[in-house]
């Protein structure tokens, strides 16, 4: 039986953990084993400039910390090596990044199993969301549809000026020349 202090520390980490995972708008549990170093710390670099939290983690820990948020159907795959990426910025990044690397690198890099908003993700689900593209990509998307149809009457407009002989320079020139 663990003695006090270690069960102690234990029941903290399982509570830091489970609120790390409450907090996330999505989090992806990744089987690392048999990449390099080099190999690691660039995939960490990548995933810390788009805000994602990157740990290796306890598969025991990390089962009574998700069995306590309801999320019990990550349990099968938590085995071996495992780590975790999680965010509350851009829910799609780590998906995208993960999914990247797990190409780059075969079968030295999976992807285990995926939540988002507390709700545990097949692997259809997965390969989906990895292939949408980032939140500003989405934001630039929409708001150039919504600019467009502006644009394009901007443009009318400013060519049935010119066939009727005006210019939109000569108002202001002649008020220049007063």
């Amino acid at each position: 039986m663990p003695n006090a202090r270690v069960l102690s520390e234990k029941q903290a980490i399982v509570e830091a953990l489970s609120e790390r995972i409450k907090k996330a708008g999505s989090g992806v549990l990744v089987d690392y084993k048999g990449i390099t170093v080099a190999e690691d710390t660039a995939l960490r670099t990548e995933l810390r400039k788009e805000g994602i939290d990157y740990t290796v983690v306890k598969n025991t820990l990390t089962r009574k910390a998700l069995d306590k948020l309801g999320m019990s159907g990550l349990d099968a795959v938590l085995n071996g090596s495992t780590s975790l990426a999680t965010t509350e910025n851009d829910p799609i990044a780590p998906f995208r990044i993960l999914n990247d690397y797990s190409k780059k690198l075969n079968d030295r890099f999976n992807i285990k199993a995926a939540f988002m908003d507390g709700q545990v993700l097949g692997e259809s689900e997965i390969a989906e969301i990895a292939e949408l593209p980032s939140k500003d990509a989405l934001y630039a998307k929409v708001l150039g549809t919504m600019i467009a149809p502006i644009t394009g009457l901007a443009v009318c407009l400013g060519q049935i000026l010119e066939q009727k002989g005006g210019s939109l320079e000569a108002p202001a020139a002649e008020e220049a020349a007063e």
